[in-house]
């Protein structure tokens, strides 16, 4: 992993940052996961077809894409310490949306203003990673990522305790006053970005330095994020309801599948750094997508929950640096603009994927629309090699 030299600000500051960061990551996945283990409730509530609660998933994504071609010019003037402080505010208070929505014109506007503030709070809090990774001249990203998987599990468990006892709106105002709580301690630690933060010497771009970065390497990075977000988004949104639908496991305990994907990718995470070190990000990424592609054949072919829960750890395992490596590769030759660029095409995944899997559920039954996140995996495997030896040009 290439990383630039240490900027001036204080090595004490900035390990204050990064800790910090690590509670930021955390509770950007207790809200992320929170809604994860509700859209069944909120599903029934609003008695929605699959179709119809994959057009909502779809103005989530749509939010965010918007967002994040917005984000990089606001990282330019403003740096992504203040963006990153304002959109984690409005991101935890945005859960309260689609847990209140009456109807499916409402849900449909709360998810994409619920897509819009976590677009623009993901490439913040990643620009202020490569910020502090380039102050302590160390790889932080991965363990960075394994706090949003950890914030995740720990929203899932919570979840699974809640679900049933007390209502979607509760549930939801607890999440969001104790993260709120989080936030407005640490936020306030995050530090500048260099000053002159600018590309690496030698990469080309097609861009002003606030608009989009459009280079062959970044249109590969995106199209490998692409893949990565969309088996991830599947796992996310519809791993409950695979459950709950195909396996018939009722109330909570159809969670089990989302937290064992949670749980493997936060340890993936937590370890990734030094596997990165030891293998490289090409053959992390590439046998990651492999185990991914293996486990979800393991959840769709043998419908019994125990089978199943371990094809969805083996998922998240293999998922769970192709994302981070994505976004850290794109923000060392890009700063913050690079990660703007590659995190828009990726989260094309997440706009694209879940409710193209709920469409093809309505045809074919969901176990069969999951395949489609399979098929993401595999093409991983396939395309990585050829990506990165184009990038290390």
């Amino acid at each position: 992993m290439t990383t630039a030299a240490p900027a001036t600000t204080p090595q004490p500051h900035a390990e204050a940052a990064r800790r910090a960061l690590n509670t930021v990551f955390m509770v950007n996945g207790a809200v992320f996961a929170t809604w994860a283990v509700n859209i069944p409730g909120v599903r029934d509530g609003l008695s929605l077809t699959p179709a119809q609660i994959g057009v909502a998933l779809l103005a989530s994504g749509i939010g965010a894409v918007i967002s994040m071609s917005l984000v990089g010019r606001w990282i330019a003037r403003w740096g992504s310490a203040p963006v990153t402080r304002v959109a984690t505010v409005l991101f935890l208070l945005s859960l309260l949306l689609p847990v209140l929505a009456p109807s499916l014109p409402a849900l449909i506007a709360a998810l994409a203003i619920l897509g819009a503030t976590n677009g623009v709070m993901d490439v913040a809090m990643n620009a202020q990673g490569v910020t502090v990774e380039r102050t302590l001249g160390r790889p932080i990203m991965s363990r960075l990522h394994a706090y949003f998987s950890l914030g995740s599990l720990l929203g899932a468990g919570a979840g699974s305790l809640l679900i049933g006892r007390v209502s979607i709106p509760l549930h939801a105002g607890l999440v969001v006053a104790t993260t709120l709580l989080l936030a407005a301690v640490t936020l306030r630690l995050l530090i500048p970005d260099p000053a002159g933060d600018t590309p690496q010497q030698g990469t080309q771009t097609t861009a002003t330095p606030a608009g989009p970065v459009l280079t062959l390497p970044v249109l590969l990075l995106g199209l490998l994020c692409f893949l990565g977000m969309l088996a991830e988004g599947a796992n996310y949104d519809w791993a409950a309801l695979y459950f709950r639908d195909v396996l018939n496991v009722p109330g909570g305990a159809a969670g089990l599948g989302y937290a064992a994907f949670v749980a493997t990718m936060t340890l993936g995470r937590w370890f990734g750094d030094l596997g990165r070190a030891r293998l490289g990000d090409e053959q992390i990424v590439r046998i990651g997508s492999l185990v991914t592609a293996v486990g979800l054949a393991v959840a769709l072919l043998w419908r019994d929950p125990v089978p199943a829960t371990l094809g969805f750890a083996l998922s998240g395992l293999g998922l769970s640096n192709v994302v981070p490596v994505m976004y850290g590769t794109a923000g060392h030759a890009l700063a913050g603009r690079g990660i703007a660029a590659v995190a828009a095409i990726g989260y094309g995944g997440f706009l694209l994927g879940p409710p193209a899997i709920g469409f093809v559920a309505d045809h074919v039954g969901l176990g069969w629309a999951l395949g489609i996140a399979l098929g993401s995996a595999a093409l991983i495997t396939l395309l990585g090699g050829r990506a990165f030896a184009l990038i290390r040009r």
